[in-house]
């Protein structure tokens, strides 16, 4: 997964004076958890920038004077009338250590059903996982390509040995549903045979109508 660095302060005082004195510079107060104990730092708001305002996931690594720690967004305040980040909580992360982290799906491939005329339903645009931080994926990656009117794709069709899924196997990710103007499919495809069949006994096919 690729990663975004933040460069920041230890902060020497966390009662509300010294908090509402970094958020008047501009900088966020941060609080680091997992480890032997809390860090507590500062940094710039626009730092955040490219972590908190994009749908991709990303790990952290925080550079405090000459310590580095390796992270994950845990929570975000925001301020409710500016929208100001007033608050962040990052999680260490450790080599061995499981991270429970919602990654971004991301559909590749055209669907035919949707070609027909059905809905595609996008039920789950994240998926939350449970993996070692060298094994998280930037996307979770998948193939509509063969999603006909009717059809779902469920987290039991895309199990990997790389990650565990934190959801009932039977959770629909994504599906086609019929509309008003859909085509059935199974008629569709019978049609295009008889037109073969047609064309072979015969020995020339009808004349094709215009695509409206």
């Amino acid at each position: 997964m690729k990663s975004i660095t933040i460069k920041g302060s230890q902060r020497e005082s966390v009662g509300k004076v010294a908090t509402k004195a970094l958020r008047n510079a501009g900088k966020v107060p941060c609080v680091l958890y997992g480890g032997d104990k809390p860090v507590h730092f500062s940094a710039d708001e626009i730092a955040f920038k490219d972590l908190v305002y994009t749908p991709n996931a990303h790990t952290v690594v925080i550079e405090l004077e000459d310590e580095k720690f390796a992270a994950v967004l845990q929570d975000i305040q925001f301020h409710p009338v500016t929208d100001n980040i007033l608050h962040i909580d990052f999680y260490q992360l450790f080599e061995d250590k499981p991270i429970t982290m919602r990654i971004p799906v991301r559909l590749e491939g055209n669907s035919p059903g949707v070609k027909n005329g059905g809905r595609l339903l996008f039920r789950k645009r994240k998926l939350s996982i449970r993996a070692l931080p060298d094994l998280l994926p930037d996307f979770i990656t998948i193939d509509i390509s063969k999603l006909r009117i009717g059809q779902t794709i469920a987290v039991e069709t895309i199990l990997n040995d790389d990650y565990t899924f934190l959801h009932p196997d039977s959770t629909a990710i994504v599906q086609v549903k019929a509309s008003r103007t859909s085509v059935d499919e199974e008629l569709e495809d019978e049609d295009e045979e008889g037109v073969e069949g047609e064309a072979t006994e015969g020995g020339e096919a009808p004349e094709a109508e215009a695509a409206e």
